[in-house]
């Protein structure tokens, strides 16, 4: 495979230059705002742990300890179905494909098509692209700020051989390097960008992308390990080296890894930056060791365009921008440089924002838009708990000189309570008085509720429907499918725009990749279950026919179903229209824009010829029994021998069948299926 960059050894000057750029590229991210802060927010609104009030733990810990009868505070959940319903349709529209990023081309480039088609189909399962759209999508919905990176990246996968010499049973395992477009998301809390551009147009436009993650010391080392002409000086001082910056002083919000306190009550409470000691527990002083390691460790993936001149490097065209890539430990040591010669020449980490209205980082996501209707619908719904809580626990007047404070509000609901020496005498009536309890505002709770819900509903352009719910009415399907229809504007809106700011992008770097780097080989094709074999000569030539295509434009867009069904019906009642097209690959095609593919079930070219050719062996054999019937009658003295004779010198050789193939390429190139094989029958 060819390396697809250039890995560079820096000088030292040069090193403690681009520590620096690196700490100015936090403190420009940090000096704008809290971003950390804003999203923890926003992701106690979406899990529903924004209450911390006293009464609202107070009655959680009660019922976690199994006391049922205490009233949690409840909020309404309104941010996470929305939110949950706005990426399941755009997960609809971009993810459903197979592979995800369909190659079309015109027909003389339709075997380099299949090949990219096949590249991308098998790279996608690979790099585990579904899983990080999903995150990504969901990150853009809940901060309108989500980033995905796509890299050409290298990963070692398992192989086998038959050697007899090895075993007789198991097969040989060994190595191969697979290389391929890898696309990751990025974790939000942790990425470092260039905030003086537009997010949607930074890859383009900015100077710096980049983000944060943690590695324990064996993460780190296997990692280095598959670096390139890495820095080799520098790997003691990365591994001796501590967590954190040093000698400068970074704002709270931004800095180091961050994970966001959000779920109190987490299947396992977490602290990333604690970690097992390994040497303490093996019992190993660490004294006999070279390298005084760490037990975590934060390593720093930055893509910078720079000028390499600013910086001391002598490298070709040192005064003309470049893109480069760096790896650094704990913010401190540079152990990987490479220059990024990608033909795309983009930073490769792709940022957007699904509802762009121009004032940039100012515009508030789909959770900040709904999060009030949450905020108030669950207050409507608190004040009808805090009069459940009234009705179950009475307030009333006492006389404290009667009866002690304690035995008032004892938590025993059937405590004896003793009155004292000065209720003597006196009616014991008088001693308390409990207050009426009226609740006349119970049944406004649910109308107001459901009102509210329509203004979240009309805030993001979705309906009850569309969340899964079940809606009375009296709407017929079509009606029902014309209000479906129009529900889906807003999000089709964002399609769009997510087309635009993210997918043509990735797609163009995806495809530009595949033709600078890719090797040949043999690729399977899932969907056409065949191997295919990828020639890199083959693709290049035809660079400048490919479309890569996605599921953004839904099928009724293309073609109205009905509209077909009509012009099907007029087709087979036509006899001259029948001769102009094929009606059967045109019912496949209707069924494929609907959602349903039986391509697989068609038949192949050669057994449609096949069960011609039988047909018409048939019908000629059905003329020549009744001839023979019409000869035994008429002539007189004729053997059966005659008749047999006379049947097989008339009837020809009947269609052997065949093996069949499907390939429904032969059927939608031609439109027609081949000739039939030669041991068929010619009319006579």
């Amino acid at each position: 495979m060819i390396t697809p960059n250039t890995p560079t050894i820096l000088p030292t000057k040069v090193q403690e230059a681009i520590i620096q750029y690196h700490h100015q590229c936090y403190n420009l991210q940090a000096t704008n705002w809290n971003i950390r802060e804003q999203m923890r927010k926003i992701d106690l609104a979406y899990q529903r742990e924004a209450d911390q009030t006293s009464e609202h733990w107070k009655a959680r810990l009660a019922n976690r300890y199994g006391d049922k009868t205490k009233f949690q505070n409840v909020t309404v959940p309104v941010i996470m179905p929305m939110v949950e319903a706005a990426v399941t349709y755009q997960a609809s529209v971009f993810l459903t494909g197979n592979p995800l990023f369909g190659v079309v081309s015109n027909p003389a480039n339709a075997d380099a098509a299949l090949q990219m088609e096949s590249v991308i189909g098998d790279q996608q399962i690979k790099g585990g692209w579904t899983r990080e759209f999903i995150l990504f999508f969901r990150d853009a919905f809940k901060y309108n700020l989500a980033a995905i990176e796509v890299d050409w990246d290298r990963m070692t996968t398992p192989a086998f051989e038959t050697d007899l010499s090895f075993s007789t049973r198991e097969g040989r395992p060994k190595e191969v390097v697979w290389e391929g477009n890898v696309i990751k998301r990025c974790d939000p809390y942790n990425l470092i960008f260039d905030t003086r551009v537009a997010p949607s147009s930074l890859y383009y436009k900015g100077e710096f992308v980049g983000y944060n993650k943690l590695m324990s010391r064996v993460a780190l080392k296997e990692f280095i390990n598959t670096l390139p002409n890495k820095m080799v000086s520098n790997v003691v001082a990365a591994f001796e080296s501590g967590m954190g910056f040093s000698g400068i002083t970074m704002a709270n919000s931004v800095g180091g890894y961050y994970i966001p306190e959000v779920n109190p009550e987490a299947l396992l409470n977490r602290n990333p930056r604690a970690t097992t000691n390994w040497l303490a527990w093996a019992g190993i002083t660490g004294q006999d060791n070279k390298i005084k390691y760490k037990d975590m460790y934060e390593l720093t993936k930055l893509y910078a365009k720079i000028i390499p001149s600013d910086f001391g490097l002598k490298v070709p065209s040192a005064n003309t921008p470049q893109i480069w890539k760096f790896y650094i430990v704990n913010h401190q040591v540079v152990i990987y440089a490479e220059r990024q010669t990608n033909a795309h020449g983009f930073l490769p980490i792709l940022l957007c924002q699904p509802l762009e209205d121009g004032l940039e980082f100012q515009t508030k996501s789909l959770a900040q838009n709904v999060s009030p209707i949450q905020d108030l619908t669950s207050a409507l719904w608190n004040s009808n708990i805090a009069a459940r809580r009234r009705s179950v626990s009475d307030r009333g007047l006492y006389d404290p000189s009667r009866v002690t404070e304690a035995n008032i509000n004892s938590d025993n609901p059937s405590a004896k309570i003793p009155v004292r020496p000065a209720a003597y005498g006196k009616p014991v009536s008088e001693a308390y008085y409990p207050i009426p309890f009226r609740d006349d505002q119970a049944g406004l709770v649910m109308q107001e509720t459901a009102s509210l819900m329509q203004m979240a509903n009309m805030i993001t352009g979705q309906n009850p429907a569309r969340q899964g719910q079940f809606v009375k009415g009296n709407k017929t399907q079509r009606e029902f499918d014309s209000v479906m229809s129009n529900a889906n504007g807003r999000d089709q809106l964002v399609s769009i725009l997510l087309e635009d700011q993210i997918f043509l992008p990735l797609k163009h770097i995806i495809k530009t990749n595949i033709l600078q780097y890719q090797g040949g080989g043999s690729v399977f094709n899932r969907d056409k279950k065949q191997a295919v074999n990828v020639d890199p000569v083959a693709l290049r030539k035809a660079i400048l026919e490919f479309k890569v295509s996605d599921g953004l434009i839904p099928a009724d867009k293309l073609i109205s179903a009905d509209t077909l069904q009509v012009a099907m019906q007029v087709i087979g009642s036509t006899p001259a229209l029948l001769k102009e097209y094929n009606l059967s690959p045109m019912f496949s095609y209707m069924i494929k824009t609907q959602g349903g593919d039986i391509g697989e079930f068609e038949k192949s070219p050669e057994q449609v010829a096949y069960e011609d050719a039988v047909a018409q062996w048939q019908n000629m054999a059905n003329s020549v029994l009744e001839l023979a019937k019409s000869v035994t009658l008429k002539v007189e003295n004729v053997t059966m021998d005659q008749v047999k004779s006379m049947i097989q010198e008339l009837l020809p050789p009947q269609p052997v069948p065949q093996s069949f193939n499907y390939d429904p390429t032969m059927r939608s190139k031609s439109g027609q299926p081949p000739a039939a094989p030669t041991n068929q029958p010619q009319q006579e």
